[in-house]
């Protein structure tokens, strides 16, 4: 005769009231850590180009261009990363996982045959997933500070189109992360839309008040069309032959004495 099933009501990690509870909160965050590492390393996901702007630029909106050249952009970086010989998927295209430019980057990866990466969060107002990101890699945050270190870690290339908040809070925690040389490696950030960016924020005047120095205008570039981007990208990315994909959250700091 078979014993019976372990009786499994009382543990802890079964229990829903207290994993939503704020004591559980720590097991969240860390499960938001380790369940995306996980996943990617099962689907073989070496690095990214991230794609970064509003989810209010649609495409048959104003600014409908955006829409068409980061799909289109996208095409052509997915379309060249599956060129490359590689045991694993290089340059995977990831985005929010939301509308306006989001959809637009994960549309793009998928008309060139390509996977892509939806970094979806959870909200008051409900984000809901765009349809081109590949089910398997779609991922929702509670945490915005861990949607922030997944974009973080993988990512080879940054590009940010026009946005809002949200989109400025991620271009500035990249460009602090790069200032500050807390990257492992150099990550290319290109700003798209020379017009809109230099616009919204005065560079120059931030170089001549002395709040950035003038090597900081280095850390991004400006594109205005798909082709000029893609070649920045190509450019700009540290080309390596290390299939491995690099330690978790990996960052520079000063060598202890």
């Amino acid at each position: 005769m078979k014993n019976a099933a372990p009786e499994e009501s009382g543990l802890a990690y079964l229990d829903p009231e207290f994993l939503a509870s704020d004591d559980a909160r720590p097991l969240r965050i860390i499960a938001e850590y380790l369940n995306p590492l996980r996943r990617l390393r099962l689907q073989r996901i070496r690095d990214t180009i991230v794609f970064f702007g509003s989810a209010r630029l649609t495409e048959k909106g104003p600014l409908g261009r955006f829409y068409a050249d980061a799909r289109e952009l996208a095409r052509l970086i997915t379309a060249w990363s599956r060129t490359l010989p590689s045991n694993a998927h290089r340059f995977v295209i990831c985005s929010g996982g939301g509308g306006g430019i989001m959809e637009a980057a994960n549309r793009g990866a998928r008309d060139a045959g390509g996977r892509t990466i939806g970094l979806n969060i959870s909200l008051p107002h409900e984000q809901e997933a765009n349809a081109f990101v590949t089910p398997e890699l779609l991922f929702k945050f509670r945490y915005f500070f861990m949607r922030k270190l997944w974009f973080a870690h993988l990512a080879r290339a940054m590009v940010v189109f026009p946005g809002g908040f949200g989109t400025l809070d991620e271009l500035m925690e990249v460009l602090t992360l790069a200032q500050t040389r807390k990257l492992a490696r150099r990550v290319p950030v290109i700003l798209y839309g020379s017009d809109y960016w230099r616009e919204i924020i005065n560079f120059d005047a931030l170089v001549r008040h002395g709040m950035i120095s003038g090597e900081d205008l280095k850390l991004f570039a400006f594109a205005d069309d798909p082709n000029s981007a893609f070649k920045l990208l190509q450019t700009g990315i540290e080309m390596d032959a290390e299939e491995k994909i690099p330690a978790f959250a990996a960052s520079r700091c000063r060598e202890s004495p």
